[in-house]
């Protein structure tokens, strides 16, 4: 089927049909409506997340099945609930900052945990990660820092609980550890 092309309007058309529809009265011009603006996004996991935490805290029974064998690291201290411990382990807490230990002797990271720690309570972080490595080149010794991470983190009030990161973010070569509030 050919497609009917329209014939262009002439003059003469126009305005028979001007003087068929009459006299015309335009309209008042229609200011645009104003743009809505959208919201800024908004973490609403994280938020959340970070909400839930103090309640969490507060409202937690003991579990004495706090320490996990082998080579994951694991704890949580008395008076909090295990199910504090089961999420830090399976990444429901987000992450706010990190410290890498690599390359360290024992004396350098044992002092830079405490100062890293120090510095995330005072910017009121509730959760950051710890990375000591997988003690490699520790040769019969073993890792040697992830030993001290350990060590470290068991004796500070402020720790709640730490444990071997998911393997997206370290694996057992780090520590996720949430802080009091």
């Amino acid at each position: 089927m050919k497609q009917r092309i329209p014939n262009p309007i002439d003059e003469g058309d126009a305005r028979l049909f001007r003087e068929a529809i009459g006299e015309v009265r335009p309209l008042a011009p229609v200011a645009p409506q104003p743009a809505t603006l959208r919201p800024e996004p908004r973490p609403r996991m994280f938020e959340a997340d970070e909400a839930a935490v103090p309640g969490e805290l507060l409202d937690l029974s003991f579990d004495p099945a706090m320490l996990e064998i082998g080579e994951e690291l694991s704890y949580l201290r008395e008076g909090y609930s295990p199910k504090l411990l089961r999420q830090l382990k399976r990444g429901q807490f987000s992450v706010q900052d990190d410290l890498d230990l690599h390359q360290m002797n024992m004396a350098a990271a044992q002092a830079s945990i405490a100062i890293f720690l120090a510095e995330a309570k005072h910017h009121g972080l509730r959760c950051v990660r710890i990375v000591h490595g997988k003690g490699l080149r520790s040769k019969a010794a073993g890792p040697v820092l992830k030993g001290l991470t350990d060590r470290v983190l068991r004796r500070r009030d402020d720790v709640v609980a730490f444990a071997s990161a998911r393997p997206s973010m370290g694996g057992t070569g780090a520590v996720v550890v949430l802080l009091k509030g």
